[in-house]
C-alpha cells in the first residue's frame, strides 16, 4: 500500500494495515505533553477516571511556560498544582523556573521529540514537531488526562493535502512567509482535520527550524498535523539534539492525496497576516503606513536562534522608534545563552529592546506585553484573533522576525529592505 507520511507513521505505531483516511486507529504514544494552563485540567480529568499513576514517568511531560514567571496568584496556584503532581508521579521531565522554555522549542532541543514519533499535547501548536517528521497534534485536556494514564489514544486517519514548495526565496523571505501565504490560500478552516504534507525542492533548502515554524502554524489552517519528511538534515538535527540514529521517513511515491497545492516562492514578498484572522494575508508593501505601538519577537513560532539572528541583523546599530515597545523573548534558556554569547542580546538592548525570559508571554495575552485599547502590535507569533494579545480593541499583525524588526525601527509596518 502506498502511503502518505501521516498514514505511514500511524501504520507503524498502530500495527494496522488499513490506514486509509477516515479509518479509526489505536496508537501507543511516544510522548504526552501539557503546560501550566492545560495540565491542571488534565490531572483532574485523570483523577476522575480513577487513575492514580501515569503510564510512563519519562514520557509524560509538563512545561510551565504560559504564565511564568508567575504573573499573579492564580497562575502561581496553577503551577503549584502542576509541581505537586510532578513530584507525586516522579515525572522525569517537569520544567519550571530556570530550566523552562517555550514548550515547542524546548522539547525538540532536548531530544524529547523526533522523527517518526506519535505525540499528543494539551496545546494546539503541538503540531510543531511535524517539522521533524513526527505525527504530533493537540488534544483537549480530558483526552490528555486519559493519555497520561493509558499511554495510548485513537485517531481518525486524516486525508492529506500535499503542499509543493518550489522556486527561489528572495532576501528577507523565509519559512514564516511561506506558511502565511499558504494559510491565506487555504483559509483558517481549509485543512480542517487534514494533514498538510510539505514537499517540493524548496523543502530541502529550509532549515529544520524553518520547517518547525511552518508545521507550528498548520493548526491555523485547521490542520490536524503539518508534516515534513525526515531527511538527512532532520537526522543531523536530531543527532545534535540527543536523538542519535533517528530514522529517515517520507511518503511513498504514488501515495494518494486529497488535493495538491503549489507555492512558487520566486518573486514573493514578505507576508503579513492582518487582523483579525491568520488567513487575512497580504504582501507587506501593500499595507501602507500602518503605525504600531509594539513589536514582539519570540514564541513557539519564531523564538529560535535563527529568528533572533535575523532580527539582530536588521536592528544592529539602530534604535527602535521612540513610541514602539520592542519585546524580545528567546524561546529557551539554551537559545538565550547562545544569543548572549553571539552578542545578539547586546544588539537588542542597544536598540532599546526589552529582553525577557523564555516564556509564551504576550502571545496568548498572558503577560509581559499586553495591549491596551486602540493599540496595535506586529508579532512573530501565530494568532491574531480579536483580543489575542490583550484588549478586544487592539490589533495584532503577524509577520516574520525580519518584518517585525524593521517595523520596530520605523514605527510603521515596513519591508526589511527599506531599513
Amino acid at each position: 500500500m502506498r502511503r502518505t507520511l501521516a498514514e505511514k507513521i500511524l501504520a507503524l505505531h498502530s500495527g494496522e494495515e488499513d490506514v486509509t483516511p477516515g479509518r479509526i486507529v489505536r496508537c501507543p504514544l511516544t510522548l504526552v505533553l501539557a503546560n501550566d494552563i492545560t495540565a491542571p485540567l488534565a490531572i483532574k480529568a485523570m483523577a476522575k477516571m480513577g487513575a492514580d499513576t501515569v503510564f510512563d514517568r519519562e514520557k509524560v511531560v509538563i512545561v510551565c511556560d504560559h504564565f511564568t514567571p508567575n504573573k499573579d496568584i492564580d497562575s502561581a496556584e496553577q503551577v503549584k498544582f502542576c509541581r505537586e503532581f510532578a513530584v507525586k508521579m516522579g515525572l522525569m521531565n517537569y520544567f519550571e523556573g530556570g530550566n523552562v522554555g517555550v514548550e515547542h522549542a524546548l522539547l525538540p532541543e532536548l531530544g524529547l521529540v523526533g522523527p517518526g514519533d506519535v505525540i499528543v499535547g494539551g496545546d494546539s501548536h503541538t503540531c510543531t514537531y511535524g517539522g521533524l517528521g513526527a505525527f504530533a497534534t493537540g488534544l483537549g485536556s480530558t483526552d490528555i488526562g486519559a493519555a497520561m494514564a493509558l499511554g495510548e489514544t485513537w485517531f481518525k486517519v486524516p486525508p492529506t493535502i500535499k503542499v509543493i514548495l518550489t522556486g527561489t526565496l528572495a532576501p528577507f523571505v523565509g519559512a514564516k512567509d511561506l506558511m502565511l501565504k499558504l494559510i491565506g490560500m487555504l483559509g483558517v478552516s481549509g485543512a480542517l482535520y487534514k494533514a498538510l504534507e510539505f514537499t517540493g525542492p524548496l523543502c530541502a533548502e529550509l532549515s529544520v527550524e524553518g520547517r518547525m515554524t511552518m508545521a507550528n502554524m498548520a493548526i491555523e489552517a485547521g490542520g490536524k498535523v503539518g508534516l515534513f519528511a525526515s531527511d538527512e538534515k532532520t537526522v543531523a538535527y536530531a543527532a545534535a539534539h540527543h536523538r542519535p540514529g533517528a530514522p529517515m521517513l517520507a511518503a511513498d511515491p504514488g501515495a494518494a492525496y486529497e488535493r495538491e497545492v503549489e507555492i512558487d516562492a520566486t518573486g514573493m514578498s514578505p507576508q503579513v497576516a492582518c487582523p483579525h484572522l491568520p488567513d487575512n494575508v497580504r504582501p507587506v508593501e501593500e499595507l501602507g503606513d500602518i503605525a504600531i505601538h509594539q513589536a514582539v519577537i519570540g514564541s513557539c513560532t519564531n523564538g529560535r536562534i535563527e529568528d533572533l539572528r535575523a532580527a539582530a541583523a536588521i536592528l544592529k546599530g539602530k534604535k527602535a522608534a521612540k513610541n514602539v515597545r520592542l519585546i524580545i523573548l528567546p524561546a529557551t534558556p539554551a537559545i538565550w545563552k547562545q544569543a548572549l554569547a553571539e552578542g545578539l542580546l547586546e544588539t537588542f538592548m542597544d536598540c532599546g529592546a526589552i529582553v525577557g525570559p523564555p516564556t509564551c508571554g504576550p502571545c496568548l495575552g498572558g503577560h509581559m506585553g499586553i495591549l491596551a485599547g486602540g493599540e496595535r502590535a506586529i508579532a512573530t507569533t501565530n494568532r491574531n484573533f480579536k483580543g489575542r494579545m490583550g484588549s478586544l480593541d487592539s490589533e495584532v499583525y503577524l509577520a516574520s522576525p525580519a518584518v517585525a524588526a524593521a517595523s520596530a525601527l520605523t514605527g510603521v509596518i515596513t519591508h526589511p529592505a527599506a531599513v
